[in-house]
């Protein structure tokens, strides 16, 4: 490994991937978003990149493990229960594996992601 291997998001030149929630997870609102994903770990089991979401709200379940740094926008999250965190920029967190609920963008949203998938 050298200096080359280092990924400097400021200098990826990713290509954007644009998609959309399954039309069943899908609440509220065209939650279109994009993912521009600048490292996969070559064990497969971590990536990290850039995510970018529009207003919508729609069903998570989390089978990986997530940080994340929300760098623009405001989303809510929501557990199944219905308990709420609003995200903000410069909010930092971590979703762990098993979490289920709602995500809801309120303001078009950035975050810096870095995830992490078990294997079983």
């Amino acid at each position: 490994m050298s200096i080359q291997d280092i990924v400097d998001f400021s200098q990826a030149k990713t290509a954007a991937e644009r998609y959309r929630p399954a039309a069943d997870k899908i609440l509220k609102g065209d939650p279109e978003q994009t993912i521009y994903n600048h490292y996969n770990s070559p064990c497969g089991q971590m990536s990290a990149g850039v995510w970018e979401g529009e207003v919508g709200q729609w069903t998570v379940n989390y089978t990986e493990h997530e940080y994340c740094e929300i760098v623009q926008g405001v989303s809510v999250l929501r557990d199944a229960d219905g308990n709420a965190k609003t995200l903000r920029a410069g909010d930092r967190f971590v979703i762990p594996a098993g979490f289920s609920g709602t995500w809801e963008v309120l303001e078009a949203c950035r975050k810096i992601y870095v995830v992490f998938e078990q294997k079983a």
